[in-house]
């Protein structure tokens, strides 16, 4: 389909090692003049969903500044653009659990708040888990929990796990019968 906005220009507003923001002024669909602002995302999001033999699986706890509160939800990280989505995940379930596997395979695929960024989000069944030992970004305080994967699940319909990534990742990997 073809592109109904026109942009007219686009200003750098503000930008740092992880986010650009833009403001766009544009003619809107209707023929209009108008501004659009977007996020532009310097690092692919990367989730992993950690399956042990015996159907359970690993959340990560952690405090999120944007939202002032803590939160459960699978190991996760950002993928520069020049790293595999593979890569990442296999770097990031170690850096945050400490396990590394032997067999993965990728779930999903999915753009996070598309109205307003351009954020891709990769998702990783990871199985033949083997532990070791955490070593976290000086960013992150991080506690992990073990768990039935049907208690995790059953904590995402709740609503008490709400980052997206996690939810689809737990939906998908439930929907295509991996646990």
């Amino acid at each position: 389909m073809k592109n109904p906005w026109t942009t007219l220009s686009r200003n750098t507003e503000y930008e740092n090692p992880w986010i650009k923001v833009e403001e766009h002024q544009v003619i809107n669909p209707a023929g209009n003049p108008g501004i659009y602002g977007t996020v532009q995302f310097k690092n692919r999001a990367v989730a992993i969903v950690p399956l042990f033999e015996n159907g359970d699986t690993l959340l990560v706890g952690q405090y999120r500044y944007p939202l002032q509160q803590y939160h459960w939800e699978l190991p996760m990280g950002g993928a520069p653009y020049d790293e595999l989505p593979l890569d990442c995940a296999r770097r990031e379930l170690k850096e945050e659990t400490g396990y590394s596997a032997e067999h993965w395979a990728e779930l999903n695929h999915v753009h996070l708040s598309n109205s307003i960024t351009q954020e891709e989000g990769f998702s990783f069944v990871a199985k033949g888990l083997t532990a070791g030992k955490m070593e976290p970004e000086e960013t992150e305080q991080l506690e992990v929990r073990r768990l039935p994967f049907q208690q995790a699940l059953e904590m995402a319909m709740k609503g008490e796990i709400t980052d997206a990534m996690t939810v689809c990742a737990l939906f998908k990997t439930r929907l295509d019968g991996l646990a």
